[in-house]
């Protein structure tokens, strides 16, 4: 991975911005993690990010997913979603379609979490990732938090984030800084990924001083993280958290907190299992914002344009007929090379801008995704086996 966290094409950061050693965290924040025994390679699968801030404010966007993980519906229903001082993380194991003993187990880790760092369980976040359908085991998890609360540092950003990947290739994370105010994030997410309001999981950290950080994450996420798919799947787990202490007094310079999200955003879609490209299809001339959407995703999603996009095939056609198929019904004649650019399929870069032309109204989006490859199979096969 690139020294440069800003490496996109498609990524501005604003002028001014300064990389920071990634293990450090925002001021106001310490963070952990160890290797409870969830992984059965012994990696890092427990994390910990603590505020130490009283006057902590938050946000926190969850999975749509009709079938939910139990630390969803904890975070959901059982916790003050604008002052979460902590989140206990474990990877591993999704404590997903695990009935009412996983609601338990959540709120046991939310409850030992908040006792260990003196806290109130309604201002602790539960995360989860992994494996669905498997029961928790307890009794390594607990024990790990127990050692855990006790070891987190302002410089354990790096841990972290290893302890909140599964199938990553390499961790996502960053620690920026400008005007006097610093961000640090934290990410995981290969594939299950085509979100909403979420991505598999991101943490970010503030020192700013943030008025509406619910308003403020929507917004972000709504145009990065809404805006990828490795394979169209949406998780059972996805979770986006924003903490700020407000230490700087300053408010947040605009556009960074947006340039954070959408780097990862990409770097999630860059790391798609298997995935060797990152495009970007913009659709205008569309009904509606809306619509520009669907066609996007359907282009997106579409097996054919994904393996164009590996095999650096500069088909147009499998784009025109992803459009065609996501407006089934309609009459939008011919779309040929000249609404249609795909140029970029055939080149040697690692990121590839593609572009389509309607003419039914104003409306414009567009979505990055990665390639299709067979190593993909190959993880998806052979999972749990």
């Amino acid at each position: 991975m690139s020294s440069d966290f800003f490496r996109s094409i498609w990524v501005d950061a604003p002028a001014g911005t300064e990389q920071l050693a990634p293990k450090d965290l925002a001021p106001g924040f310490r963070a952990g993690g160890v290797a409870c025994g969830l992984k059965d390679d012994g990696r890092t699968d427990l994390g910990l990010v603590a505020c130490d801030s009283d006057d902590v404010v938050s946000a926190i966007l969850l999975t749509k997913n009709a079938a939910a993980a139990a630390p969803i519906r904890v975070c959901r229903d059982q916790l003050e979603q604008d002052s979460i001082r902590a989140v206990i993380v474990n990877s591993g194991n999704a404590n997903a379609a695990t009935g009412e003993q996983g609601i338990k187990d959540a709120l046991a880790m939310r409850e030992s979490a908040a006792s260990a760092l003196g806290f109130e369980p309604t201002q602790v976040a539960v995360a989860e990732t992994g494996v669905i359908g498997v029961p928790m085991d307890m009794d390594s998890v607990l024990s790990g938090i127990d050692g855990l609360a006790g070891s987190l540092a302002a410089d354990g950003g790096v841990s972290f984030s290893d302890a909140i990947m599964t199938t990553d290739q390499w961790p996502k994370q960053c620690s920026v800084t400008l005007d006097g105010v610093t961000i640090s994030a934290q990410a995981k997410g290969a594939g299950m990924i085509e979100p909403g309001f979420a991505t598999m999981l991101c943490f970010v950290q503030t020192d700013a001083l943030i008025e509406d950080p619910d308003a403020l994450l929507r917004a972000g996420v709504g145009e990065s993280f809404e805006r990828i798919t490795v394979d169209g799947q949406m998780s059972t787990n996805d979770t986006v958290l924003l903490q700020s202490s407000g230490l700087s007094g300053k408010p947040l310079p605009a556009g960074l907190l947006e340039a954070v999200l959408l780097q990862l955003a990409i770097e999630v879609v860059r790391d798609g299992e298997g995935a060797t490209r990152v495009g970007r299809i913009e659709v205008s001339g569309a009904a509606d914002d809306d619509e520009a959407a669907m066609v996007a995703r359907r282009i997106a999603n579409s097996p054919l344009v994904k393996t164009a996009l590996l095999g650096r095939d500069p088909n147009w056609g499998r784009i025109a007929q992803a459009a065609g198929a996501a407006l089934a019904g309609s009459d939008i004649g011919d779309l040929g090379p000249d609404v249609i650019e795909a140029s970029d399929l055939a080149g040697a870069a690692p990121e590839a801008e593609l572009s389509l032309k309607l003419d039914r109204g104003d409306g414009r989006a567009h979505v990055y995704f990665s390639d299709l490859t067979h190593e993909y199979i190959v993880i998806n096969a052979e999972y749990t086996t």
